[in-house]
Parts: structure tokens; sequence; C-alpha cells
């Protein structure tokens, strides 16, 4: 079983965005969700960004608690 802690930063580096600090804050301050909006059906992510944030969601995989981090993150 992997035990490896993942961050946000490691999210963005899955999302193949810039998981640089500044990168991270960027990205959440030009981005935002609509409420009604699922995350994963956000109009900026392309379709492999959309199936893993789906794929994580769905399976409650280890990223699900980091989408959500980030999801909360898009929305404030």
């Amino acid at each position: 079983m992997d035990t490896t802690s993942i961050t946000l930063n490691h999210l963005f580096e899955q999302l193949g965005l810039d998981a640089s600090p500044t990168g991270i804050e960027h990205f959440i301050t030009t981005h935002n969700i609509p409420n009604e909006t699922p995350i994963s059906q956000a109009s900026f992510w392309n379709e492999a960004q959309k199936a893993f944030i789906t794929e994580a969601l769905t399976q409650d995989a280890q990223w699900s608690e980091l989408v959500d981090q980030l999801d909360v993150l898009l929305r404030q």
C-alpha cells in the first residue's frame, strides 16, 4: 500500500499544470467555477483533465480529497 502523502502540488502535476506555488495561486485567482457546475465540467479543463477529475471523484481515489479542496478554492 502506498502511504505517500500527496499535496495540491501533486494534483497540479497530475493535471499537467504549473505546480509551483506561484502557478497554483495564479490558476486559482484566474479560474472560477459557477456554483451549479460540477468541478469536472468546468470549461477550462481539457478532456484528459476532465477524465482524471471524474475518475478521482467517482472512485474515491487518493486524489478525491485534493480535488474537493481544489473545488472549494475555485469557488471562492
